[in-house]
């Protein structure tokens, strides 16, 4: 929207400025005198202007400054053939070994997440770095499969992903808060 100077600056092109007379008051002067005295009022009204327009064009100063940062970190599914080398370095054995679920920390370092998988019902299997298998349970109302192609989730100032605090956003705007974690190992280990 325009601001008042803005919309007065011509105005104040067309009125004289106060104490100035116009012709009839230079009549009595000489002819250099008058004209000396026109080209200052001309000098004064267009300063004037100027002032005004200058005016128009500032930026207000403002007196308050708020930064905001925020991190959020996006975990991929791990490709099929990450997957399958984490398993490689398990004994062959003519059955695939059995996992049971042990109880672990309430936390996993974000960094350390690698990739993560779909499982049933609510479950997610967050594979670590370390080369850890860990489940992940949501809360009730919440599908695993809407997790198919990884999630974010924010990262807090101690870097870690915690059982009842923090929520993962899926890439299709599920919001599900983590419950459980537990890490999977081989039965009899």
């Amino acid at each position: 929207m325009p601001s008042l100077n803005a919309l007065l600056a011509p105005l104040a092109l067309l009125i004289p400025l106060s104490g100035e007379g116009g012709p009839a008051d230079n009549a009595g002067l000489s002819v250099d005198t008058a004209e000396q005295a026109e080209a200052v009022a001309e000098r004064r009204q267009a300063e004037v202007v100027r002032d005004m327009l200058v005016a128009t064009h500032e930026v207000p100063i403002q007196h308050q400054v708020r930064i905001e940062q925020r991190v959020i970190v996006r975990v991929a599914p791990q490709s099929p053939s990450a997957r399958q080398n984490l398993m490689a370095e398990l004994r062959r054995t003519p059955t695939p070994p059995r996992l049971v679920e042990r109880k672990m920390e309430k936390c996993v370092p974000v960094q350390n997440i690698a990739g993560v998988q779909t499982g049933s019902g609510n479950q997610l299997m967050l594979y670590l770095r370390d080369k850890r298998i860990v489940s992940a349970r949501l809360e009730k109302a919440c599908l695993a499969r809407d997790f198919y192609s990884g999630f974010y989730v924010e990262q807090n100032k101690d870097g870690k992903l915690c059982v009842d605090r923090d929520k993962l956003q899926s890439r299709s705007g599920a919001n599900c808060e983590l419950k459980r974690m537990r890490e999977l190992v081989r039965a009899g280990d």
